[in-house]
């Protein structure tokens, strides 16, 4: 391939040529990208996402596209098959098991600090043969090529993308989730400081048909080579590993959260983080309550009676979302007031969609994903070519079993009244995933529909973050095959499965950022059960309404008292929601007739058990001192009032 001298960006209104645009940059590309760009068959550079919608299709004329690879020895093996719909792109895989993402496949295969699996521990051969395979295979294929700006604008990571371009639909993911920078911004001084490569035949090849994302850190360059076609791994957490890479170096994170400004009816705003594992409720924190068809809200179904408990709300509050999943914390976001400033680190969102399973549930999301105005991207939504992708209408993993993922990438400037630049965050909240429990069947399901935590605890929680029960969002064999007893850890932050680095090191950063904002407050809330109640993602919705309404209002002492698990902080007594009170049934479970004290007592002993298990390994001397001190109060049994005394400048729950 011929490559010009630079020139300006256009001649006669007509735009670069890739050939011009690799000409800018040549001197600022890493040797390897130019021998495969300079090898391969030839290469397109995307300025905008419409170039990559029409690689997706194979063409601006296409309805259909197959997204395939011949294998060495023969044979051909379909990754994607790809449907042009009114409102964008359909994807589906024909494997259930490229649905939802293997919390197992990142593997680091350089030799910095880590924690994470090596690369040549776990395949027993060195990366850098694989690398050159990489390179090889990319030099046969033509290409799809672009660049964008991970996190921050300034301040964050310069990235350019390379991917097969019949895996367009990936590359259409990957640049609305970051964004693509056009000819202009290239020119200001682009100089990646990561390269992602994508190249899915050798999921097949080398790694047993397994999700795989290798990333190869060095000291000017953070390689990420994705063996895959699910966004999940990669477009999406893989960035995020970089994000967090870059934190880890310069002291910040990039928290698991959603977040949200809530205005109340008498214009209050109180500003929301909700973080957790996958599937913990993030994107249901931007939704407003999903009501019945009567405008009743559901609180909560009664898995032993049937009996269901409805809550009347003429007027929810209102919502200006800031993120879905990524909460940038860049220091230079900060300001001493005590409250902890982010901003969205994305362009667009990864929406689960599972819980919307017929139309009305969320007329909002149902509107903006059907008339969004721009070409939107759908995973494992059955919607045929030419039709409009419906979010209720899932793909069947299995003849009447509708996947448990399906998803959808929304730009966020489609969702309304999103807010731009930084927030303030007035409270954190903690989501988990939670069985029912029953004293015949007794399991971690205690959490009451929400509870006050301490700093100390908040941070314990985010230490060992539990998966909990039926997480949607990947592949977890073992928790599939105990749901009530056995507790698995999506580990620190949230993020661990994302992360490169070092976990103590992470634990030490979150730390800090709690000691750094005290005037931040801290929630529990449960989604799915509240003991033997079904209540789906309402605890969040409710705690969400209420706290709002009440703004920096305190508790008095007869409202709320330690939990008899120490682990959950505060209980609430009662709360009362527009007139109507929501009794101490759905706020301790201990009281409910189907758990009584027998069930809680056991469900508050696997609790025990797991944080014990999963907060001993973070005793390493690198741990920071207040650290170490409040690990060993958990493990020695310490009570609510005991973790409070390790925050004494925290902003109380509690009157003076």
């Amino acid at each position: 391939m011929t490559h010009e001298e630079p020139s300006e960006l256009a001649t006669d209104g007509v735009p670069p040529s890739s050939d011009q645009i690799l000409a800018w940059l040549r001197g600022q590309l890493p040797s390897q990208v130019l021998k495969v760009l300079e090898a391969c068959p030839g290469f397109t550079i995307a300025s905008r996402t419409e170039e990559l919608l029409a690689q997706a299709l194979g063409g601006v004329d296409s309805g259909r596209f197959v997204v395939s690879y011949d294998l060495p020895g023969g044979g051909t093996v379909v990754e994607a098959v790809v449907h042009r719909v009114r409102n964008g792109v359909a994807v589906n895989y024909p494997e259930s098991y490229m649905r939802r993402r293997d919390p197992d496949c990142l593997v680091v295969a350089d030799e910095l600090p880590s924690d994470k699996p090596r690369f040549s521990e776990r395949y027993g051969f060195d990366f850098s043969t694989l690398r050159e395979e990489t390179f090889a295979w990319l030099s046969t294929q033509t290409l799809s090529v672009f660049f964008f700006n991970a996190g921050l604008d300034s301040g964050g990571m310069q990235v350019m993308a390379i991917a097969p371009a019949n895996a367009g639909f990936f590359a259409l993911g990957l640049g609305l989730l970051q964004g693509v920078l056009s000819p202009e911004e290239l020119r200001g001084g682009f100089a990646p400081q990561a390269v992602i490569y994508v190249a899915p035949p050798f999921r097949h090849t080398h790694f047993k048909g397994k999700q795989v994302v290798v990333h190869n850190r060095s000291e000017g360059l953070y390689e990420m080579f994705s063996y895959n076609l699910y966004p999940g791994p990669s477009a999406k957490k893989g960035v995020y590993g970089m994000l967090l890479g870059l934190g880890e170096q310069e002291d910040w994170i990039t928290m698991h959260a959603s977040v949200v400004r809530v205005v109340t009816p008498y214009d209050n705003r109180v500003t929301f983080a909700h973080e957790g594992a996958s599937g913990g409720g993030k994107s249901e924190m931007l939704e407003h309550i999903h009501r019945e068809w009567d405008g009743r809200l559901l609180l909560g179904r009664n898995t032993v009676s049937g009996e269901e408990r409805f809550l009347v709300l003429p007027r929810g509050c209102e919502l200006h979302p800031v993120a879905d999943d990524m909460a940038l914390c860049h220091p230079s976001l900060q300001r001493p007031d005590g409250r902890l400033w982010v901003t969205d680190a994305e362009k667009a969102w990864f929406i689960r969609l599972n819980h919307i399973r017929r139309y009305g549930v969320d007329p909002i999301l149902e509107e903006c994903t059907i008339h969004a105005g721009k070409p939107l991207l759908f995973l494992n939504i059955d919607a045929a070519p030419g039709s409009t992708a419906l979010i209720w209408e899932h793909v069947q993993d299995a003849p009447g079993v509708p996947c448990p993922n399906p998803r959808v990438i929304l730009p966020r400037e489609v969702m309304p009244k999103v807010e731009d630049g930084p927030v303030s965050i007035d409270i954190r909240s903690f989501g988990v995933r939670t069985p029912p429990c029953t004293s015949d069947r007794p399991s971690y399901g205690i959490i009451g529909l929400f509870h006050l935590l301490p700093p100390a605890l908040a941070w314990l929680w985010r230490l060992v973050a539990p998966r909990g029960h039926g997480n949607p969002s990947i592949t977890d064999p073992k928790a599939a095959a105990s749901p009530f007893d056995e507790m698995s850890s999506e580990g620190v932050g949230s993020y661990w499965p994302f992360a490169t680095g070092q976990r103590v090191q992470h634990a030490n950063l979150i730390l800090k950022q709690i000691i750094d904002t005290p005037r931040t407050r801290y929630i529990l809330c449960p989604n799915q059960h509240v003991g033997a109640w079904y209540v789906g993602f309402m605890p969040q919705w409710i705690a969400r309404e209420y706290l709002a309404r009440r703004g920096e209002a305190k508790f008095h002492d007869e409202q709320i008292h330690p939990a008899r698990c120490s682990l959950l902080g505060y209980d609430l007594n009662t709360i009362m929601v527009e007139g109507q009170t929501i009794g101490s049934w759905f706020l301790r479970v201990e009281i409910q007739p189907e758990v009584g004290l027998k069930g809680y007592e056991r469900g508050a002993r696997i609790l025990e058990e797991f944080f014990h298990r999963e907060l001993k390994p973070y005793l390493e001397p690198d741990l920071l001192p207040l650290g170490r001190k409040i690990i060993e109060c958990c493990l020695d049994r310490g009570g609510v009032e005991d973790y409070v005394e390790f925050f004494p400048e925290a902003q109380s729950y509690l009157e003076e």
